[in-house]
């Protein structure tokens, strides 16, 4: 496991959370419901003017069938994010709880060294943490 892959978590989470924005917005499509009012007569002596309203969707068979592909390849992206993230989970599990929290705190919430270093208390600066980390990545 190296640094790529916390890289690669982050990018991960983040296209999750747009992947099941866009599936959203894709279900929403087929929601969409267009009303109309129109009015005629009756065919046959008096001629009544009658109003009528009108409601369906305005999606067609291929549009669901387009519809559908995008969602197995959104569903198929989203899985591939997902599993890149269980991974990483996996990964941190089993490393030793200081430097869970160091790469949580920089790689994860984003925090740079000093502020990682205050998170972490002890007297730690922000070079000794980013120190220790590399040391911790060498090893591996």
């Amino acid at each position: 496991m190296d640094k790529g892959i916390l890289q690669d978590y982050i990018d991960a989470c983040e296209l999750v959370k747009e992947t099941e924005a866009e599936i959203r917005r894709l279900n929403g499509k087929k929601r969409t419901v267009v009303q109309t009012k129109v009015k005629g007569s009756s065919p046959n002596f008096p001629y009544i003017e009658q109003r009528f309203k009108i409601e369906g969707t305005a999606f067609s068979v291929e549009d669901d069938s387009h519809l559908r592909y995008e969602e197995r390849v959104l569903a198929q992206r989203k899985g591939r994010a997902e599993q890149v993230k269980y991974q990483v989970d996996e990964w941190l599990g089993t490393v030793p709880l200081r430097m869970q929290r160091i790469i949580r705190y920089r790689y994860l919430d984003g925090l740079t060294w000093e502020q990682v270093a205050a998170q972490m208390g002890r007297r730690a600066t922000g070079d000794s943490v980013r120190k220790e980390l590399k040391r911790f990545f060498e090893k591996i």
